[in-house]
């Protein structure tokens, strides 16, 4: 067995105890064990490489509590579902506004009760993953939002599941939301990551999509933060069935280390995927961005495209892998991740991967890292722009390109509200 830092070791342990009775006791149990067996990850472990998570919750916070009497500003038109610091709420949350066909419910009510499709989807997404941050997610678990579309069911209104953390003093949580759509079911969903105070805080949220034949979800993500204390992994687990599509857009921002991790599985023929996303990181921040695609049948497409904008001395990490197994012929993959460094001090790692097991495909990938065009500085300039208004005009475009599929008028103009205002904040 792995030893853990003992402070780690001795605080993980005691959460356990406190949660392992709460609901799905042989699940967590098997995650508790395949987690000891690995312990958290060192920078050996290859997927772990460029970011030191076992150093960064060397010293686990107490486990959050859910309070009560907090509000929580809406930042999206949409109908809200809230995870407040780890439990999820129902009075901050617009449940009314369900259309017929939409089922929600909470993780916690669904672990005690047993529920069995839950429970598959939950063991199968680690078995899927074999990821230790995600086997310590589900020993863990305090509570999430199950949110089900049915077959047919198209959902006008985007839904955000909103993960939100808003103790001022350090602690963690564990939250663990699934989505599940019925055969030619449509949704937009929104997933928000914040934190109300700038508080020492270390979350891990793992999201579990699972999208029947013909389905259809648009999926934005935006996360944020505080505190240059903040550690967040977000994981996010996808299967897909044949013709099934997942467009899936990520904005990264704010302070602390940040891991999104993405585990995709095409399990049917013409299934698509598209991930697509912006980081933008400034001070010491850290901001890692990994993800694996695949694909397991034939006639699947997968489309990944990465912007990355790096200042003073933060650092940014894209690791991509394309899988094509034996059989899944005809699939188009690509990928691409773009960087542009601010300052001389930012530092990008970039590592995309091709396995390929099959004769018959059209994947490739790409990366690029490097400073802002010269010429098209030049070009601003000369017509009068100061320099530093030319310089948020070409990253403001840089970034927003990785949003060009995104159909939600809303969610585009949130973006580019938000990467101005990230821009707006730069020191001279």
């Amino acid at each position: 067995m792995v030893k853990l830092a003992s402070e780690a070791e001795a605080a993980f342990s005691s959460f356990y105890e406190e949660m392992k009775t709460k609901g799905a006791t042989g699940l967590r149990s098997a995650a508790w064990d395949a987690f000891s067996s690995k312990g958290l990850p060192n920078r050996r472990v290859e997927s772990w490489h460029y970011t030191d998570i076992k150093a960064a919750m060397s010293k686990p916070a107490p486990l959050a509590i859910g309070r009560a009497g907090v509000e929580t500003a809406r930042t999206h038109d949409s109908i809200r579902l809230v995870v407040l610091d780890g439990i999820f709420r129902p009075d901050l949350s617009n449940l009314s506004a369900l259309p017929e066909g939409v089922k929600v419910q909470s993780v916690r009510d669904a672990l005690a009760q047993g529920t069995p499709g839950v429970m598959a989807l939950i063991a199968s997404a680690d078995v899927q993953t074999d990821d230790a941050l995600l086997s310590l997610n589900a020993a863990l678990m305090q509570d999430g939002v199950i949110l089900r579309v049915g077959g047919g069911v198209t959902v006008e209104q985007p839904i955000e599941l909103a993960s939100i953390t808003s103790s001022d003093e350090a602690q963690s949580s564990f939250t663990r939301s699934l989505v599940i759509m019925g055969k030619d079911a449509r949704a937009t969903v929104i997933e928000t990551a914040g934190a109300l105070s700038a508080a020492s805080i270390q979350d891990n949220q793992a999201l579990i999509v699972r999208l029947a034949q013909g389905a259809s979800l648009n999926l934005f993500s935006h996360a944020t933060g505080q505190s240059e204390a903040l550690v967040r992994v977000m994981s996010l687990v996808a299967h897909l069935d044949e013709r099934a599509t997942l467009s899936a857009y990520s904005l990264i921002e704010g302070a602390g280390l940040l891991r999104r991790q993405i585990f995709a599985r095409l399990d049917g023929e013409r299934a698509r995927v598209a991930f697509n996303g912006a980081t933008l990181a400034r001070g010491r921040s850290h901001a890692d961005t990994t993800l694996i695609v695949d694909h397991a049948k034939p006639n699947g497409e997968s489309r990944e495209r990465f912007r990355n904008i790096l200042d003073d001395t933060s650092v940014g990490v894209f690791q991509g892998k394309i899988i094509v197994r034996p059989g899944a012929q005809k699939t188009d993959g690509v990928m691409q991740s773009k960087t542009v460094l601010i300052s001389d001090s930012a530092t990008m790692n970039n590592k995309p991967e091709l396995e390929i097991f099959a004769d018959d495909v059209q994947c490739g990938h790409g990366a690029t890292c490097g400073r802002l065009d010269k010429d098209q500085l030049f070009y601003l300039t000369a017509r009068g722009i100061p320099r530093k208004e030319a310089e948020s005009l070409l990253i403001e475009g840089f970034a927003i390109e990785a949003f060009d599929g995104l159909e939600n008028e809303a969610l585009r103009n949130f973006v580019s509200e938000r990467v101005t205002k990230w821009m707006s904040g730069r020191t001279a």
